[in-house]
């Protein structure tokens, strides 16, 4: 273990509440957008009013919809029509503030929202709110941004804080951009890191820990999984700036997956009033998550990496086996029989977890089937399943994409070379069923995905900021596209049978459409769809499910391995027709 940085900073709202409490600001009004949840601005707001100043904090994350959220009362409210012109800027995506209005449409009960962009760079949304009666009112709500560049030069438009202050007269004396405690502890965390002599040679590390304390609480929100929170957000933007920084170390592209940097694990810890972060690295985690088993068919939460292998035990067929890079296994089973192989997979990503109960549970289902021929791979990437397991017992309700990629920071399906480690259980699988599809389970956020601190949109990732239901990507080789049509058509067709799915997914895709655009799918029998020529792997049929499961549990996580069970069988049994 070696320390790389440590530094604590001053939380701006005690701050500001410490400059301004004084006789000689008595009688002024404060506005001020902070990086703080909505209980310690409303505390720091009360302390100031006891030294007369009127005194009015706003999120400097997310304003327009904070605004609706603290300053009207919607649920209570009689509004009617409710329009939102939203800013553009030169340096930010033409639906970036819009983004950013998420999900207020699914918030306003009866009444009918509009959104227009407007010709303003100002960073400045125009409201007008109808009432039942007739009663209008109009709003100018200010999102403070700013351009920078971040540590790899990149140009953003970024959320930052701000305030203004008016004097006795009303006179405006202040009205400028601060920097927030939360964007200091990430410029001087990504300074430091970047600033650290990591050689020349891929992995840099085993694991490269951040830990951070920070204040401040998650934010439910009145709609599906949606939450505010900052900690989850600053998880993000720290492990995705990270990856880009080292790809630009290494000398490859900023969407290349094939680096191996090392395991970056940013844990955001929520303190009590403490703004601080430690640097390190540390030898790769070997540990497992203990937990009860659950019973498969009700599984309403990840299970253990132990149940995972005990339910691959019950499936008859031949073992075979592949290593992590930290040495944990890689199981699988070749079931063979009289039908056309196939090749079943989960946990390619480990915090899309549906995918991998969905696959045993498919498992189970087809090893009672007379002739069934096929191998399961129910979790390629055990590295970073311990790392899931091991970051949702802080925050189980945060997306975690550190345990996305595997312990050597890579996405072992571009990885090259002879050490395959984790992918040499597909290469296994194909040898030994000599399988023509691949039914590859996946999921993506139930809920919006940010990086406030380098504008906004995550990068390389802009189609998955928001969910829009359960989908299905179809890769498939040149010469077989008429087979790919005709698998993807019987597929969506069996699974539109399953009750509330479609509803469920025009939901999704509605709300998507709303504060995002077209989603760009194709629909075909109610379910969006990408169907391409890929000849980069070497099955010639790639079935990828994508369903909304990043932090959902209960019902929901029930729904969700249901939906990609049905996916399997319905893929298993179409492809069986299609190759006789």
């Amino acid at each position: 273990m070696s320390r790389i940085f440590t530094t604590s900073v001053s939380p701006t709202l005690t701050g500001l509440v410490e400059e301004l409490a004084t006789p000689a600001h008595h009688g002024q009004v404060v506005e001020a957008w902070l990086f703080s949840d909505v209980q310690s601005r409303r505390a720091a707001e009360k302390e100031l009013a006891k030294h007369g100043i009127a005194a009015r904090f706003h999120s400097a994350y997310k304003p327009l919809l904070h605004f609706f959220l603290e300053d009207l009362d919607i649920a209570g409210s009689d509004l009617t029509d409710i329009k939102v012109r939203y800013p553009q800027h030169d340096n930010a995506a033409e639906n970036r503030f819009l983004l950013e209005t998420y999900p207020l449409a699914a918030l306003v009960g009866q009444a009918t929202i509009t959104f227009t962009a407007s010709e303003t760079t100002d960073c400045t949304y125009e409201i007008t709110l109808r009432t039942a009666l007739g009663d209008e009112t109009s709003h100018r709500i200010f999102a403070p941004n700013k351009v920078h560049q971040d540590i790899i030069n990149e140009t953003h438009l970024s959320p930052t804080g701000w305030i203004r202050v008016q004097d006795v007269e009303g006179n405006q004396i202040r009205d400028e951009r601060i920097e927030t405690d939360y964007e200091i502890l990430f410029s001087r965390t990504m300074e430091a890191i970047a600033g650290h002599d990591w050689g020349d040679k891929e992995p840099y590390f085993d694991e490269l820990n951040i830990s951070v304390n920070l204040p401040g609480k998650d934010q439910a929100i009145a709609h599906d999984h949606e939450v505010i929170s900052l900690h989850e957000a600053l998880h993000e933007d720290l492990y995705l700036s990270l990856l880009e920084y080292f790809q630009v170390k290494s000398g490859r592209p900023l969407d290349d997956r094939g680096l191996q940097p090392g395991q970056i694990v940013p844990e955001i810890r929520r303190s009590g009033s403490a703004v601080s972060v430690t640097v390190e690295t540390r030898p790769l985690s070997t540990a497992e998550i203990l937990g009860p088993d659950q019973e498969l068919v009700a599984a309403r939460a990840p299970i253990t990496s132990a149940q995972i292998m005990a339910e691959l035990d019950q499936i008859d067929g031949t073992p075979f086996a592949a290593s992590s890079r930290s040495g944990r296994t890689i199981s699988a089973r070749y079931r063979p029989g009289a039908d056309a192989p196939v090749m079943i997979s989960g946990g390619q990503h480990a915090n899309e977890s549906t995918g991998v109960v969905g696959a045993l549970r498919a498992a189970g289902a087809l090893a009672k089937r007379e002739g069934a021929h096929f191998t399961i791979s129910p979790l390629e990437n055990p590295d970073g399943y311990a790392l899931h397991q091991r970051l949702i017992t802080e925050n189980p309700n945060h997306m975690h994409h550190a345990a996305r990629y595997t312990a050597l920071g890579d996405d072992l399906e571009y990885r090259r070379g002879t050490a395959l480690y984790e992918k040499a259980i597909r290469v296994r699988a194909q040898d030994i069923s000599k399988a023509q599809l691949h039914i590859n389970l996946h999921g993506y956020p139930s809920h919006e995905w940010t990086r406030p601190l380098s504008g906004y949109v995550p990068r390389g990732f802009s189609k998955w900021t928001l969910p829009k239901g359960f989908f299905l990507i179809m890769r498939h080789h040149d010469d077989w596209t008429e087979r790919a049509e005709a698998l993807v058509d019987r597929v969506t067709q069996k699974l539109a049978e399953m009750p509330g799915l479609l509803a469920f997914n025009n939901a999704q895709i509605e709300l998507y459409r709303i504060h995002a655009g077209e989603t760009g799918f194709r629909i075909i029998n109610g379910f969006p769809c990408m169907i391409s020529v890929d000849d980069r792997h070497e099955v010639p049929l790639t079935l990828i499910t994508e369903y909304p499961d990043e932090t959902i549990y209960g019902d929901y996580f029930i729904a969700g391995h249901s939906a990609q069970m049905a996916t399997v069988l319905a893929a298993y049994e179409a492809y069986q027709e299609l190759a006789g």
